[in-house]
Parts: structure tokens; C-alpha cells; sequence
């Protein structure tokens, strides 16, 4: 017989009972009943009923073991008595008379408990993690996360994508997010960045002469943490494809995501393919938002030209003096709520920035509502038709500056969504957001940068950069959002030299930065590029999904907290000088 087990803990069942079996694991829970003393015995794979009564020679010693205590015990395997059959367990019919035990390694007390969901402080659990892992929800997470990459790289592989691994040490780049440097001991003075993405790597290979290239990547970025977003790592399904167009890429990645999602999902609903395609700008204005929740049915309307010459100052004096616009979102049944439920929307909005929550209601064939007054007939049956409002509806109202009012009316419609549970949990809705404007005007510095990938290919190439202002250019750049989470961001490629040049001049950078920067690609365009594009979906977002968990740390073995500390391990710490003055380094802190 083995030493430590013949069998998992989750697979005897009647056809074990009368054989003699060895398993080990942990002590999950104990019960003792006096003259007998019942033993949860758990591992990888599941849980075990262990019994021995108080006639053993070895009852005193199992009754003295802390839980999460490993032990290996032998025995018989019996039937349970009728009235204790447990039908959720999988071996809820059987347990382990236990013959022999063998203690091999005993537990500390614990700083929190294994066998239970209960909440405990973050901080707590991310130190002793190894602990916070044994417990069910965390144990199943990571399990969902292997079998998704899994499930990922075969599907990759039939479409005729080929797998390569890109380096992790190479070259700083300006894509957005701070780099983590790695100091160069061979190279004084000189650093290596992680890569925020295999970015130019994967372009690169595509110029190699390779058709469809993924890997599951990872990608280091010095950022802050989002309740969707890890700070310090995080993965990625990162792939490429040579000779497409946007669509191309759209319809290899489709089938790959809705047949991940439909595999491991318990939802009823999965977006069918081809999924929706939205335009950013009326994304902006529809949703209010960049990453829309499908799920949610209100939809956002302009009606800045209904108040444009009307009498409710308070808007007029906006859309006239500041150049604001007017939003409106209806709402069906909402007039059938009772005054508390205005007022708080009211307070809600108040704390929220804005001066209030206006809105007009419509019931039995009557408008009311604190705007209703200030509207004539003619402009209230205009608001009807344009919003579609019916009897025992409402609309209620946004008015800010242009650069505020998209992102105010979002959080409207999500508030009110939620507080009028109208979104379908039991769905996954995936949706493409397209045409990325090219550039952004930064109000800090006053200057043109690019707003989502530098490497896009604008639309309409280099005639677009040379004829076109800058705002108004688009570029061929998508994000894939599901549910309200922006699960990719992606682009057809500038593969043209003369284009690099021309959109990198526009941001403010000379020939000179450019053939500094990004050399390597550079060089490898002025030698034949087909055009390429990809996508890069985030695994853990899409395992944060699937295992419908609300934080994206509950998702990774080993997750940095909001601090970027790993406080399992003490990350970061301090270096040992004579380390540092290997690497010809020494530190400054400068006073906050």
C-alpha cells in the first residue's frame, strides 16, 4: 500500500465499501460526539467522513489534532447509517472506519478559519493566502482559472495559432502606464523595463513571416488597483494575425471567447456571434461610458435642442454661457414610485457632484415633475416622441459641460438600473466598441497625445494625418467589453513608416524620438510588413467573470493588495546596500 494514499478523497463511493483504503489530507472539521469522534478529512478533490470511537487506541491522539492538521488515516470504508447520508457531498453515502492514523505535520493554530466562507480582512488573508487558498471559493477560483487557460491555448491552437513566448526583459516604452525597471549590473547605469505588453514583439513577428501567433502572456504595469484591474502583473491571451482587417480579427476571436464563457458559465444567456459593434462616440452618448453593460436596458437620448430656447433657466444658462448639453434617460413604470424615491435619487445626485436629479413624470395622460412647467405642449410632445415615453413613465435629466455630461449620464443610468433592478444577472453580453478616436487633448499639459494605442492605424493612413485636424481623426482601434468590463483593447497595426512618423510628430514627438524609442520595429517595417492587427483579452477579467466574483484578487494565486504589497512575501523591501552598489545603484527618498 502507498505510503500516504491509495485514493482522492472525493472518490470513494459504495463500490469502496468493505475495502481497505489509505487517504490524506487535512482536517477540515472535527465533531465529537462523545463516544465517537467524526473526522472531515480534505484534499484537492474533496471531502471524506472519517470516524473512530472511543474503544481505539488511536481516539486520544486523533482527538488532539488541530484543524488543518495532515494526517493520513486507513481503513475500512462502511456505509453511513440511513438518517446521516449527506446527498451534497460526493461521497456522502460512505466513511472511513479509521484503523491507522499518521500524523505528517501538525498545524499552528490558524489566524483565521479554512472551513468556513466567512469574511475576513483583506490584509489578513492576502498574508497567509497559502491559508486563504485551502477554503472552498478561493481553492475553486484558481482551479476555474487553469481550466480556462486551458481551454484558451486549445482553442487558440485549432483556429492555427502558434504559441511564442516573447521576452520579459526588454526596453522601456512609452505605452501609457509606468514601466517596472530592472537595473542592468553588466551595463551600469542602464535599466530593463517588464513589458507592459508584447506589443512590438508580437508586431514583430508578424513582419517575421509568422500568420497567427498567441501566447498567454504576461504583462507588468506600475499602476494603480481597480476592483477589475491587479496592480504590479497580470495575464493576458495575447495574439496577432497578419494580412486582416478589423472584422478578420473580430471573427477569429468571437467563437474563442463565447465558446470559453458558454463551457464554463452557469449563466442562461451568452451573446450569440457576431457581436454587437458600437461606435466610441455613440457609445458615449448612448451608454455613457466607453465599457457598456448590455444588460441594462435604458438608453441615454440628447434633447440639448429641446432646451435650447426653452424657459428652464437652469439648463438654457449652461447650454448658452458654457456650451453644456442637455441628456435624458426614460425610464418605463418609473411614475407609479412614491416621493422617497425621487428624493433619494435627488440626494444621491447631490453627493455625486451634480445640483439634482431633475425629471418629468407622465401618468394617465398627465406630465408632472418639478421641469414639467417650464416645458410648453408643443416641447412636451416633442419630449415623447423623441424618448418614446409611455403612460406611467418618466425621463429624467442631465445638464453639464460636453467633457462631463457622457460621464454623468452613465452613472444616472446605471443608478437607476440598479435601483429599479433592471439588470439581468443571468446574462453575459459582449458588444465590440469601435472608432477610437486617434488623439485626446490633455487639459493638464495642454498638448495632443494619443488616446489608446500609439501603433493604431489611423483611418484613412497617411492622407487622414496630413489633411485631417487631429481630434477628428479615427483610428482602427476596439475594445470587447462583457457586462460592463472591458475585457480587450485591440487595433489593425500601422505598419507604414512614413504613417509611424507622421502620427508620432502629431503627439509631439520628433523623427529623432521615434527612431530612438522604438528602433527595433522601426528598422523591421522599412523591410516589408504585411498589414496585422490583434487583440489581447485579460485572463483574469474573464475568469473574475465567470466565477462571478466582484474583485479581481479573488482570481489569482497570489494577488499584490491595493498597495501593490505582496504581504505574503514582504514585496517590495528593501535591498541590502552592498547589493545596490553591485548594481551602481543608490537610493534617494525624497520627502512627500
Amino acid at each position: 500500500m502507498h505510503e500516504y494514499r491509495t485514493c482522492n478523497c472525493n472518490a470513494v463511493n459504495g463500490n469502496y465499501c468493505g475495502k481497505t483504503v489509505k487517504l490524506a489530507g487535512w482536517i477540515h472539521r472535527k465533531r465529537d460526539h462523545g463516544n465517537l469522534l467524526f473526522i472531515d478529512l480534505r484534499d484537492h478533490f474533496g471531502i471524506t467522513q472519517c470516524v473512530t470511537d472511543v474503544s481505539s487506541p488511536i481516539f486520544k491522539d486523533i482527538e488532539q489534532l488541530r484543524l488543518e492538521s495532515v494526517v493520513s488515516f486507513s481503513g475500512e470504508i462502511r456505509f453511513r447509517p440511513e438518517d446521516t447520508v449527506n446527498p451534497n457531498m460526493p461521497t456522502g453515502e460512505v466513511e472511513l472506519v479509521i484503523v491507522e492514523a499518521k500524523l505528517l505535520s501538525l498545524a499552528a493554530t490558524l489566524p483565521f478559519s479554512v472551513n468556513t466562507e466567512s469574511a475576513y480582512p483583506e490584509d489578513i488573508r492576502l498574508k497567509y493566502r497559502f491559508l486563504d487558498l485551502r477554503r472552498e471559493s478561493a481553492h475553486r477560483n484558481i482551479a476555474l482559472r487553469s481550466q480556462v487557460v486551458t481551454s484558451l491555448r486549445r482553442r487558440m491552437q485549432e483556429a492555427g495559432f502558434l504559441e511564442v513566448q516573447t521576452p520579459i526583459l526588454t526596453a522601456s516604452s512609452p505605452e501609457g502606464a509606468r514601466d517596472y525597471l530592472v537595473p542592468s549590473r553588466i551595463h551600469p547605469g542602464k535599466f530593463y523595463a517588464l513589458p507592459q505588453a508584447p506589443q512590438m514583439f508580437k508586431q514583430l513577428l508578424m513582419v517575421a513571416g509568422f500568420d497567427r501567433y498567441f501566447q498567454i502572456a504576461p504583462c507588468f504595469r506600475d499602476e494603480d488597483s481597480r476592483a477589475e484591474r491587479s496592480p504590479g502583473e497580470f495575464y493576458q491571451l495575447d495574439l496577432e494575425m497578419a494580412f486582416v482587417t478589423q472584422e478578420d480579427v473580430f471573427a477569429t476571436i468571437e467563437p474563442v471567447l463565447h465558446g470559453v464563457f458558454a463551457e464554463f458559465s452557469s449563466k442562461s444567456t451568452i451573446s450569440s456571434y457576431p457581436f454587437q459593434r458600437i461606435p466610441y462616440d455613440e457609445s458615449l452618448l448612448r451608454y455613457g461610458t466607453d465599457k457598456p453593460d448590455l444588460r441594462n436596458p435604458l438608453k441615454i437620448v440628447d434633447l440639448t435642442e429641446l432646451f435650447k430656447k426653452g424657459s428652464f433657466d437652469a439648463f438654457t444658462s449652461i447650454i448658452n454661457n458654457e456650451g453644456g448639453l442637455v441628456r435624458g434617460i426614460k425610464v418605463d413604470h418609473v411614475a407609479e414610485k412614491s416621493r422617497s424615491f425621487f428624493d433619494k435619487l435627488n440626494e444621491w445626485a447631490q453627493n455625486e457632484g451634480m445640483p439634482g436629479l431633475g425629471h418629468i413624470l407622465f401618468k394617465n395622460n398627465e406630465f408632472k415633475g418639478p421641469i414639467a412647467k417650464f416645458l410648453s405642449g408643443d416641447q412636451l410632445k416633442e419630449l415623447s416622441a423623441i424618448t418614446k415615453l409611455a403612460d406611467s413613465g418618466g425621463v429624467f435629466f442631465i445638464c453639464s459641460k460636453p467633457k462631463t455630461v457622457w460621464r454623468l449620464a452613465g452613472i444616472v443610468r446605471t443608478k437607476l438600473a440598479q435601483e429599479l433592478d433592471l439588470i439581468d444577472t443571468d446574462r453575459f453580453e459582449f458588444c465590440w466598441i469601435t472608432d477610437f478616436p486617434m488623439y485626446e487633448f490633455n487639459e493638464d499639459t495642454k498638448k495632443i497625445e494619443f488616446s489608446h494605442n500609439p501603433f493604431s492605424m489611423p483611418q484613412g493612413g497617411l492622407e487622414a494625418l496630413n489633411s485631417s485636424a487631429p481630434l477628428q481623426i479615427k483610428a482602427y482601434q476596439y475594445d470587447i467589453v462583457c457586462n460592463g468590463v472591458e475585457l480587450s483593447s485591440g487595433a489593425i497595426r500601422n505598419h507604414l513608416p512614413e504613417v509611424m512618423f507622421k502620427a508620432f510628430a502629431i503627439a509631439g514627438y520628433s523623427k529623432e524620438d521615434v527612431e530612438k524609442n522604438f528602433a527595433g520595429m522601426l528598422n523591421a517595417f522599412k523591410y516589408g510588413a504585411p498589414p496585422h492587427g490583434g487583440c489581447a483579452p485579460g485572463i483574469d477579467r474573464i475568469v473574475m467573470l465567470l466565477a462571478n466574483e466582484p474583485n479581481i484578487r479573488e482570481v489569482i494565486a497570489f494577488p499584490f493588495n491595493q498597495q501593490a504589497q505582496d504581504l505574503m512575501m514582504n514585496a517590495p523591501a528593501e535591498i541590502d546596500p552592498a547589493r545596490l552598489k553591485e548594481l551602481h545603484i543608490k537610493t534617494v527618498l525624497l520627502s512627500k
